[in-house]
């Protein structure tokens, strides 16, 4: 039995767990140190039981417990080339930890196999990740785009789990506070996946195989849990879909209530 624990999702942090058997993975570190320690120790995960960080891109809300966190634990840190070098530019890797670029042909490690490939963001080289347990069941996170590519849905589809981005509301981002380059910078193919384009792929994941989503990543100022939940919900009715015996949908909380998803 493998769990996800969404430990962490949003613009003030995001990380999540995915393990079985005692041993498992962290996909960014966007929290401080101490944060996600407690967050592990909240639901009861052995920290020493981590084999691997995977970080998706290098802005803050992905890697600010990285460096103390790695140091303390020793723990192997993976992602793009590109990711790896702005965050040895930073600073942020040292030589309390190794790091390392995750190739075409992914990285196994916790009788897990992890592959990146490709999103849309503003940053040196952003991934999401596919993970395949042992038993052959599929984890896969996408945040941090700004567009769906085919290739993005290909490495996705089929997967038992599926943690995809519902940022923004548009409306709501439109009519808000935000200044108009930052408005710009949201909207654009770098930038982040609305409600409705998270929600418009969902009955096409469903017919693929996946049967459990986590809506991730959702704006503090520009959207709400109920609407982004209700965006999906309604483009799946649309399709004969219907929640918990077609699928299951949860919204990821900015701090982990116990909340995990079991596959």
């Amino acid at each position: 039995m493998s769990r996800l624990y969404p430990l962490f999702s949003g613009s003030k942090g995001n990380c999540y767990y995915i393990g079985s058997g005692g041993t498992g993975i962290l996909i960014d570190m966007g929290r401080s140190a101490k944060q996600i320690e407690n967050a592990l120790k909240d639901n009861d995960i052995d920290i020493r039981g981590i084999q691997g960080i995977f970080i998706t891109h290098e802005h803050t809300d992905h890697v600010s417990g990285l460096r103390v966190f790695a140091s303390r634990y020793g723990v192997n840190v993976y992602g793009s080339a590109g990711t790896l070098e702005s965050l040895d530019n930073s600073g942020i890797l040292t030589q309390k930890f190794n790091s390392y670029v995750i190739g075409d042909g992914g990285v196994e490690t916790s009788n897990m196999k992890v592959q990146a490939f490709r999103t849309s963001h503003d940053c040196s080289e952003s991934v999401g990740y596919a993970v395949t347990l042992g038993d052959g069941r599929r984890v896969a996170i996408a945040t941090d785009t700004g567009v769906l590519s085919d290739d993005m849905v290909s490495a996705i589809s089929g997967s038992d789990v599926v943690v995809l981005e519902s940022n923004h509301d548009v409306n709501m981002l439109l009519n808000g506070m935000y200044p108009y380059v930052l408005k710009r910078r949201i909207l654009s193919d770098k930038g982040h996946l609305s409600n409705e384009t998270c929600s418009q792929i969902l009955p096409r994941l469903v017919a693929s195989g996946s049967t459990r989503f986590v809506l991730a990543h959702l704006s503090d100022e520009n959207n709400m849990p109920r609407i982004a939940k209700q965006s999906a919900i309604c483009a799946l009715q649309e399709n004969n879909m219907k929640q918990d015996l077609d699928y299951t949908l949860m919204v990821a909380k900015p701090v982990t209530d116990g909340s995990s998803i079991v596959f």
